[in-house]
């Protein structure tokens, strides 16, 4: 399946919702816990496979701000996996010039975790390949909201006129300022939402859903995504005869 993908056409920036860990386990007749392990293995899987072939940004929904109503054993749980996670994928990260980004509340954060993600940062910066950026704490109300404080804070000290908040201004005062829009979000586990994610990133992005659950994607369903995607007509409000006149 990978070649049959158009490397001239590749969706910039991909964004995941990694859904189906819980249920894979149960299925499996396993602990919540040992799912979102095997997650991580199709998280490496992923990251190697789309710098493989050029994506140049992935983002990932790795915590939710909503996550942390979960049982509190299950939140400590995963936090203690993510710190092994990122020592344990460091060096593979470097050995493919992968540069790690974060987005998100990461100040609730425990301060081991937050240790382990800035030396992981810091370490990586330098990379120039994939750039894969873990949404940790995340949700895009709460970062709508802040982006709303922070220019309203402007707006009050005089450092900004209200006439001159326009989409790229509001795109600034987001977490993923630096980062280009998605062009393709999946979805695992078989659900068809969004839930708080990237939403207004996501205004122009392609979706795609599969009912496979996060840990058992691999490779071969990533390229089936970028394939399908491939296939699509991007018109940005556009009509289909407009677009064919301006390739």
């Amino acid at each position: 399946m990978k070649e049959q993908i158009d490397l001239t056409r590749l969706p910039r920036h991909i964004a995941i919702i990694m859904d189906g860990n819980g249920r894979w386990a149960k299925q499996n007749g396993m602990d919540r816990y040992m799912g979102h392990q095997e997650g991580v293995v199709s998280v490496r899987k992923v990251v190697e496979a789309a710098g493989d072939i050029g994506i140049k940004y992935l983002t990932v929904y790795t915590f939710s701000t909503e996550n942390w109503n979960r049982p509190q054993e299950e939140v400590d749980a995963l936090m203690a996996l993510m710190v092994t996670a990122i020592q344990r994928e460091t060096p593979d990260l470097m050995k493919n010039n992968v540069r790690l980004q974060v987005i998100g509340d990461v100040h609730r954060l425990p301060q081991v975790t937050k240790d382990n993600l800035n030396e992981c940062i810091e370490t990586t910066s330098h990379n120039t390949g994939l750039t894969l950026v873990l949404a940790l704490s995340y949700s895009s109300r709460w970062e709508i909201t802040e982006a709303a404080k922070t220019i309203a804070r402007k707006v009050k000290e005089g450092s900004l006129e209200i006439e001159n908040i326009t989409e790229e201004v509001i795109s600034k005062h987001l977490s993923t300022q630096n980062i280009p829009d998605p062009d393709l979000l999946i979805r695992t586990g078989g659900e068809y939402r969004i839930s708080n994610y990237l939403l207004w990133q996501l205004a122009y992005a392609e979706l795609y859903f599969t009912s496979v659950y996060w840990p058992e994607f691999r490779e071969e369903n990533l390229y089936e995504a970028i394939l399908d995607f491939q296939k699509r007509e991007r018109r940005f409000g556009k009509t289909g005869e407009q677009i064919k006149l301006n390739k």
